[in-house]
């Protein structure tokens, strides 16, 4: 399985599919929230989508569960889990909709944790990141019970790689 996650473009929407070129052999698309952009706008139109804080276009969900494959996906924005401060609400959110990957932004901040086996990712922000000058999304690749994350910059070029 191989995923796209991008989060946090803030009216960018000419990177998303840029992103998406990028990656023609991906399984899915995430965009975790803060696209700006109204929900059936073509640019974000092929990823599976959630609502930021800074959506306006209330069409978007809060949270969405996908399965692909032997992987269950649980996805939000962050900002009604407080993950700027924890992963906690986030873990227990992921235990009930029995989620094996959590994709989350808000905080800008690129990361990826496994907690008690649940693969925690944010892909940081292709506009406005923190704690890092590059501008990130995030490719995560899984075999097994393994994970290859990348986070990879607006170039495409690999910024950090972690396997889990």
């Amino acid at each position: 399985m191989k995923i796209v996650v991008l989060s946090d473009t803030h009216g960018d929407g000419t990177i998303i599919p840029q992103v998406i070129a990028a990656h023609p052999d991906a399984d899915a698309y995430f965009h975790c929230g803060d696209s700006e952009l109204p929900y059936e706008d073509e640019q974000i139109r092929a990823c599976i989508r959630v609502r930021g804080n800074c959506d306006a276009d209330v069409t978007y969900p809060t949270e969405e569960v996908k399965v692909l494959g032997q992987r269950t996906i649980w996805m939000t924005h962050g900002h009604l889990f407080r993950v700027k401060s924890t992963l906690t609400p986030l873990a227990f959110r992921a235990q009930e909709v029995g989620a094996d990957i959590v994709l989350f932004g808000h905080s800008h901040v690129l990361g990826a944790e496994l907690v008690d086996h649940v693969l925690f990712v944010n892909p940081g922000s292709l506009r406005l990141p923190r704690g890092r000058k590059e501008k990130t999304y995030a490719v995560i690749e899984s075999e097994g019970t393994s994970y290859t994350i990348r986070f990879l910059d607006e170039q495409h070029q690999l910024v950090v790689e972690t396997k889990i």
